[in-house]
């Protein structure tokens, strides 16, 4: 059994979407918890037709790791799935992570991901991109949009921290907690989702322009892991030599790229 957690605050456009593709790629074995966090747009109303998956209604918005934890806690498969709801999956992506988990020993794990315009055929989209990029792996990463934790890692290294405000750096805080305790990340090209990108923080930043929740998180975490600026120029400068590499070496041999985004017209490889 997998469990697969989705927090929710409004944008309905984007949960209906998300949950049609995960009924069309295939629910057997794989339970769906759908975590609304105070939506005020119609939410509500959707997941009463939701009779084939968990609900859980917040009267507030609990942010990210609130909402994360609460659907931790409230499963008990081996493997949790983290998912934001601007997401449209491909058929076989579950598969895909967990073949790509078993083979080359993750223990927390990230489809490929396209962003942008939702402007191409998905299926056949994918397929392509699988039958190329099936065997590439960027070792040591992970993205907050969409992964795959197996349970052995919160007994181990804990819940997400809520002293991340409504949302914003739990996920990289939860990585590096992972990495450190000796935990195996990965981002996988067996595995294949389209991401709309950021429509549930962009909503949250219209409503709360008051609330500088980024801003606060931010400083929390770089007091948490003691970042000055000498040590984040550093991570930075390796950062973007990795995936610098990482991006060369997968638009030559294999023409595509385990981050891809329509921008500006055109699909740029990340």
């Amino acid at each position: 059994m997998i469990s697969i957690v989705i927090p929710l605050y409004n944008q309905v456009a984007y949960t209906q979407l998300c949950v049609q593709s995960l009924r069309r790629a295939g629910l057997n074995g794989v339970d769906v918890l759908l975590i609304d966090n105070g939506s005020t747009d119609g939410t509500a109303e959707y997941l009463k037709s939701c009779s084939d998956l968990r609900v859980i209604r917040n009267r507030e918005n609990l942010g990210c790791a609130g909402a994360w934890n609460q659907g931790v806690r409230e499963t008990t498969s081996e493997w949790v799935m983290i998912l934001n709801n601007d997401v449209v999956v491909s058929p076989g992506w579950l598969d895909g992570l967990l073949e790509a988990a078993g083979k080359e020993g993750l223990d927390v794990v990230s489809p490929a991901i396209r962003e942008g315009e939702y402007n191409y055929d998905i299926e056949g989209y994918s397929q392509e991109f699988v039958g190329r990029m099936g065997d590439v792996v960027r070792r040591g990463v992970a993205d907050g949009i969409c992964f795959m934790v197996r349970r052995r890692v919160f007994e181990v290294v804990g819940l997400f921290d809520e002293n991340f405000r409504i949302g914003q750096f739990e996920d990289a805080d939860f990585f590096r907690r992972a990495r450190n305790a000796g935990f195996r990340l990965g981002t996988t090209g067996r595995s294949f989702i389209h991401h709309f990108g950021s429509v549930t923080q962009d909503a949250i930043r219209k409503n709360r322009p008051e609330r500088p929740y980024v801003a606060e998180n931010r400083a929390y975490f770089r007091e948490k892991w003691q970042l000055t600026r000498g040590r984040r120029l550093i991570e930075r400068w390796r950062r973007k030599l990795r995936e610098f590499a990482w991006q060369k070496c997968e638009r030559m041999f294999h023409g595509h790229t385990l981050k891809e985004k329509w921008l500006g017209g055109r699909l740029r490889y990340y």
